[in-house]
C-alpha cells in the first residue's frame, strides 16, 4: 500500500468557504462543520461507508439557500480524492454496489479513470427532506464528479421514502468509491492499458 493517500484542499469563493483533510485509508472517521444538517448527516454516512476519514469546513450564503455550498462540498470532495489517488498506480480504478435501504434500492458504479461523465436516475416523492432540498442531491455528486474526474452512475431502481433515497444514494456511492480506490493486491501498476489515468 501507498505510504500516505492523504490530501488536502481549500476552496475559497466568493460563495462558500471550504476547508477539506482526508485520508483514503481510514476508518470511517468524520470532524464535520458545515451548518447544514442533513448534508452534515450524509457526508458523515459518506466516510462510514467508504472507510475514509474526512475532516470538513464549510461556510457559505446560507441565507440565499444550500446550493452553493451543497455542490461546492461535493467539488471539493472530488478534488481532494483525486489530489489523494495521486497517479492512481495500484487502485482497482472501478466500483460498484447494490444497496437496499428499507423500501428503496440504489445502483451505482464509478470509474475513476480520468474522464468525467455523470449519469443520475433518481426521482424523490417529496422536492425537500426537513429544509433540504432534494434536487440539491443531484449537484452535489455532479460536482463530485466533474471534479474527481471519474464516471459516476447513479440509478435509483425504486423507492417511496425521500429520506431512504438520498441515504441510500450516499452509503451506496460510498460503498463503490470504497471498492474502487482501494488497493489491488495482484495489480500495483496504472490500470489502464494507456499507462496513464
Amino acid at each position: 500500500m501507498a505510504a500516505s493517500r492523504k490530501a488536502e484542499i481549500t476552496r475559497n469563493t466568493n460563495e462558500t468557504q471550504i476547508s477539506m483533510a482526508l485520508n483514503l485509508d481510514g476508518a470511517g472517521k468524520s470532524n464535520l462543520e458545515l451548518k447544514v444538517g442533513f448534508l452534515e448527516h450524509m457526508l458523515t454516512l459518506l466516510a462510514k461507508h467508504s472507510a475514509m476519514d474526512i475532516i470538513l469546513k464549510a461556510e457559505g450564503d446560507l441565507h440565499v439557500d444550500f446550493h452553493h455550498l451543497t455542490e461546492d462540498v461535493g467539488i471539493v470532495l472530488g478534488e481532494t480524492i483525486r489530489k489523494a489517488l495521486g497517479n492512481k498506480a495500484g487502485i482497482r480504478r472501478y466500483g460498484f454496489f447494490l444497496l437496499p435501504m428499507d423500501e428503496t434500492l440504489v445502483e451505482i458504479a464509478v470509474d475513476f479513470g480520468g474522464r468525467p461523465y455523470f449519469v443520475y436516475n433518481a426521482e424523490f416523492p417529496t422536492p425537500k427532506v426537513g429544509d433540504f432540498d432534494t434536487e440539491l442531491i443531484r449537484d452535489f455528486w455532479h460536482g463530485f464528479s466533474t471534479a474527481a474526474l471519474c464516471n459516476l452512475h447513479i440509478n435509483v431502481k425504486y423507492g417511496q421514502n425521500s429520506h431512504h433515497i438520498a441515504e441510500g444514494i450516499f452509503k451506496c456511492a460510498a460503498r463503490a468509491i470504497r471498492m474502487a480506490i482501494e488497493m489491488d493486491p495482484r495489480l500495483h501498476d496504472i490500470p489502464s492499458t494507456k499507462g496513464v489515468i
